[in-house]
């Protein structure tokens, strides 16, 4: 099918099935895990397991799919809480959004260390998604004389990355406290 452009695109039917399988793929392997039965994401999404072979010929691609499906709504959140609170509410709020994004990638770990070429990808998409809208979130801050400037925007996200590990069972209160004290740490004195 023609874009009017010269190049051949997706039909409409395909990328809506396409968008379908992604979210559904996201809500079977959250309840099931990655290795969910593909007819489990079929049945989910409304289409034939065909449709879904057709679309992503392997497991690993629908996995990629949904992280980067994740990854990008979780970026895009940090800038709507930019438009819609005050700068360090916004950076508090976006990084208590992306420990929760941590916390339902812990199941995916292995499958994305697992060397597939269909994750290889992935840890630079990450941080060309989240490393920008963190620093957006800084600027906004720095500007409001609220934050420090001297960390850098990825020493923050290992940092959270590294509070989200759970060592007892307190977990996400845990590191909600955790993730409280950072911001206190980042604020302008």
């Amino acid at each position: 099918m023609s874009r009017g452009d010269g190049k051949i695109g997706v039909r409409a039917d395909a990328q809506k099935n396409a968008d379908a399988i992604v979210i559904a793929a996201g809500k079977v392997f959250a309840e099931s895990g990655v290795n969910a039965p593909v007819r489990e994401i079929a049945a989910q999404a409304g289409v034939g397991i065909a449709t879904i072979y057709r679309r992503f010929p392997t497991r690993s691609e629908i996995v990629a799919a949904v992280f980067r499906g994740e990854v990008d709504a979780c970026a895009d959140d940090a800038r709507k809480r930019l438009q819609s609170d005050p700068p360090v509410a916004a950076l508090a709020g976006w990084l208590h959004r992306y420990t929760e994004f941590i916390a339902t990638k812990r199941g995916l770990a292995t499958a994305l260390h697992s060397g597939d070429p269909a994750f290889k990808d992935l840890p630079g998409y990450f941080r060309t998604k989240f490393e920008p809208v963190l620093e957006e979130l800084l600027n906004a801050g720095a500007e409001a004389g609220q934050v420090r400037t001297d960390i850098p925007a990825y020493d923050i996200l290992r940092a959270v990355g590294n509070l989200c590990v759970a060592y007892d069972n307190e977990g996400d209160a845990h590191t909600r406290r955790m993730v409280d004290v950072l911001v206190d740490g980042l604020r302008k004195v």
